[in-house]
């Protein structure tokens, strides 16, 4: 039986038509979730017995830890994700509730994991997918633990996927999440392949009013300001202290697609680092890389 239940139209919805297009095409609510199933959900992936691995490391400030529940290889600390029919982890034989929510929904699985962001910690401005094989595929939020600090950037805005609902992603464009004041934020993920049961449960993407915020555009003076004080961090001896204040400049601004490596790149460029501003242009290159 799917635990999902349709939301229904409300005037607190944002549909895609409502100046907000390229976000709900980015991110976006797909149904409303039974709440004693959440607290099901909540209560395993908090008792879970490990934290999961750090992977991704290049993509991230640290504190962004993984544990496989369907995996290709039923180990819960295999966590990078590949195409394939995947198989139940050790860590899933353990959560029953979780395991009858996923077979309840229908879908064709590729992964799915338990993903946690501690406090203070970033996912640094990425595209997922760019090694897989050409198919169609999606990655559903399903937010267990989180608070209002725990936010997704994506097209210039900043979107905070509230707990209660299962969320779509489309992770081959360019995001980058953040949880700058915490507690831990705690997401089951799935990635699954698109088929008519998935068709059927994402016909209706929308937003609700306070779920997403447009970041502001960077002026010409705030960008001096900040290259500047990049520059004194990075005099006394702080490189990377200079560099993810860059980096984090992402999350506070509407920048150009991989603007943030830009400015750590002209950084080294105006402290004649070539090979350091060449490192960063090949960071962005990699990290943002189409499927």
């Amino acid at each position: 039986m799917v635990t999902t239940l349709p939301t229904t139209a409300a005037a607190t919805e944002v549909p895609a038509d409502a100046g907000r297009t390229e976000v709900v095409d980015q991110v976006a609510r797909l149904a409303d979730l039974v709440e004693p199933v959440v607290e099901q959900l909540r209560a395993e992936a908090l008792g879970a017995p490990t934290r999961g691995v750090v992977a991704y490391g290049a993509y991230q400030s640290g504190g962004w830890w993984t544990a496989s529940l369907l995996g290709r290889s039923g180990d819960p600390s295999d966590a990078v994700i590949g195409d394939g029919k995947p198989r139940p982890t050790s860590l899933l034989e353990a959560m029953p509730a979780t395991a009858r929510f996923l077979d309840g929904l229908g879908l064709d699985f590729m992964w799915v994991r338990l993903a946690r962001l501690e406090p203070h910690s970033y996912l640094w401005e990425h595209r997922d997918y760019a090694e897989l094989r050409d198919t169609g595929r999606h990655r559903l939020h399903i937010p267990l633990v989180t608070n209002p600090s725990a936010v997704l950037i994506t097209a210039g805005a900043r979107v905070h996927m509230a707990a209660g609902a299962l969320w779509r992603l489309t992770p081959s464009q360019a995001h980058g999440v953040c949880n700058t004041t915490g507690p831990d934020r705690l997401h089951l993920i799935a990635d699954v392949y698109e088929d008519d049961a998935y068709r059927a449960l994402a016909d209706r993407p929308h937003l609700r009013d306070g779920d997403a915020a447009d970041l502001p555009e960077m002026t010409g003076a705030q960008r001096a300001a900040l290259l500047s004080r990049a520059g004194q961090l990075a005099d006394l001896g702080f490189t990377t202290a200079a560099e993810q204040t860059l980096l984090r400049t992402y999350y506070a601004y509407a920048l150009p697609e991989g603007g943030a490596y830009d400015l750590i790149a002209e950084l080294h460029e105006g402290r004649h680092g070539d090979a350091d501003a060449r490192r960063w242009r090949e960071a962005k290159a990699h990290l943002l890389a189409r499927p």
